[in-house]
């Protein structure tokens, strides 16, 4: 019986040029099949033949690079059988992965109705839900499909609470439209409640030292979704590894505040190097190696917690570098959501509903660093200097850029003073002055010695659009967690090394 793989379809977009679009199915083993892409007009423009392989009976075979644009019609004949597939794009293709975050559709964001009004308008940015599935083995096939490829309605955007479609990869789907102004395919596969074991292959998982066995998560209170190891990996993203892609975007790390925390330095990086290998190698080489990646820093969810597990895995998410792309996390961009709690969420509050500002940030880092906008600034300001004024006991900071300071009474500073009870004792460091660049905190208990340094370290670090720092244009800055060593005299004081804080500092 011939087919087409379940995530090719009418209405679809395939990667363009400078990649080739895979293009695969199921037929009879030992047959041959033969692809015809064709215009509006009926012109054939190409064509492909392709060898059913056994065991499988799956067929594959790699479009030649396309132009963006449309529509085309393919068709798929082995001997007397046929299928056509119409309207199909050429475009760029994103994959929306992650947990309930992700899966939050379009209904349940903020200005909902005027977002749902507006889908109409992006007949060119086509959508697809992959169902959640899980599976103890990789399948090389979805089981389930939530949304076939489908022109943009207020109904598939909004078919209900966390099933389909996402509001943040429609977001972000919708503003690279309008940016780039050619076709954009968005793949959705999230499921809430998730941990990123469940969507790491064995090599992840071997890697970061976790074990594989399915015994291994114990159910935890706060995970709604399966935790065991590869589930989802196996039922909902290897059966992806064929399709061409433009680049990937994350929302997850909820689930792993109160599950394998401190592993997700390890964890994360290594899924994005895994997945950038399985998927450029499952497409034969056109989804390219260093396949852009970007994620959302997570949010807030308890206001008053002392908990510090969330500011723990925001800054794992860095791979404990503070900013992205950096050296163990090439090729990614992040968008900073500290600042978008929602207490009032009908959702609860670790579900905000701005989802606008958090596809913006993405935006700009996809234009940067996926498209190559080189001017674009896409993240907020971050320390490169500091001074220790002994005398006046006071701390400047210098920032990569200039500084808007919308909260000066904010307790977000604390510096780390050496005490008799613990080598490292957090106080608070109170904000004595904000200049262009600079930012001049008190060190009203720990004078000589500051080992440490951080900012925003709180699970829900300021209010809304109120952390203390931005940049111009709008951008927080990220929380950080770095060591200070001495590095000699400078003009004004004594002059402090910024390193990314270390373990010490953690515990």
């Amino acid at each position: 019986m011939l087919s087409f793989a379940s995530y090719y379809g009418d209405h679809m977009v395939l990667q363009q040029k400078p990649s080739g679009a895979v293009v695969w199915g199921h037929g009879e083993q030992g047959a041959v099949v033969t692809l015809t892409l064709s215009g509006a007009s009926g012109l054939i423009i190409m064509e492909k033949t392709a060898q059913v392989k056994g065991p499988s009976g799956t067929w594959t075979t790699v479009l030649d690079p396309m132009d963006r644009g449309g529509p085309y019609a393919l068709r798929a004949e082995q001997g007397l059988e046929n299928v056509t597939l119409q309207d199909i794009y050429f475009g760029d293709v994103w994959l929306c992965s992650g947990q309930s975050n992700m899966a939050m559709t379009v209904l349940q964001v903020a200005n909902a109705s005027q977002e749902l009004a507006a889908a109409a308008r992006y007949p060119h940015v086509r959508v697809f839900a992959a169902a959640p599935a899980r599976s103890e083995v990789e399948l090389e096939d979805l089981e389930q499909i939530d949304l076939p490829w489908s022109i943009p309605t207020a109904e598939n955007l909004g078919h209900g609470n966390f099933t389909y479609f996402s509001a943040v990869c429609w977001l972000l789907g919708r503003s690279l439209y309008e940016a780039l102004g050619f076709p954009i395919g968005l793949v959705e596969v999230a499921w809430g409640g998730t941990p990123i074991e469940a969507w790491s292959s064995r090599h992840v998982l071997q890697a970061c030292g976790l074990p594989e066995d399915t015994g291994s998560t114990s159910p935890h209170q706060h995970l709604s979704g399966p935790q065991t190891p590869s589930v989802l990996w196996n039922a909902m993203i290897h059966p992806l590894l064929n399709m061409t892609l433009r680049g990937v975007a994350w929302y997850q790390g909820e689930a792993n505040a109160f599950l394998n925390t401190d592993q997700y330095n390890c964890t994360f990086p290594a899924l994005i190097a895994d997945w950038r290998w399985a998927f450029h190698t499952g497409s034969a080489g056109q989804t390219e190696p260093l396949l852009p990646f970007g994620f959302v820093q997570l949010s807030t969810y308890r206001r008053w917690s002392a908990d510090d597990s969330f500011a723990r895995l925001r800054w794992h998410q860095t791979a404990d570098l503070g900013v992205v792309p950096n050296a163990r996390m090439p090729s990614t961009f992040m968008a900073v959501a500290m600042d978008l709690g929602d207490e009032h969420s009908p959702y609860g509050s670790i579900h905000p509903r701005d989802k606008q500002n958090v596809a913006h940030r993405l935006l700009l880092g996809a234009m940067a660093v996926a498209y190559g906008d080189k001017g674009l600034v896409f993240q907020g300001p971050y320390p490169t200097r500091a001074i220790l004024e002994v005398t006046r006991g006071l701390l400047n900071v210098t920032y990569s850029q200039e500084l808007i300071c919308r909260q000066r009474d904010a307790q977000a500073f604390e510096v780390c003073c050496p005490s008799q009870a613990s080598p490292c004792q957090w106080l608070l460091a109170p904000v004595v002055a904000v200049g262009s660049r600079t930012v001049t905190l008190a060190l009203s208990g720990c004078r000589t010695l500051v080992l440490g340094l951080r900012y925003a370290w709180a699970e829900w670090p300021c209010e809304y659009q109120a952390c203390p720092l931005y940049n111009s244009q709008g951008l927080p800055a990220p929380p950080f967690l770095l060591d200070t060593l001495p590095a000699g005299n400078a003009a004004g004081g004594r002059e402090l090394l910024l390193l990314p804080g270390s373990s010490f500092l953690l515990n």
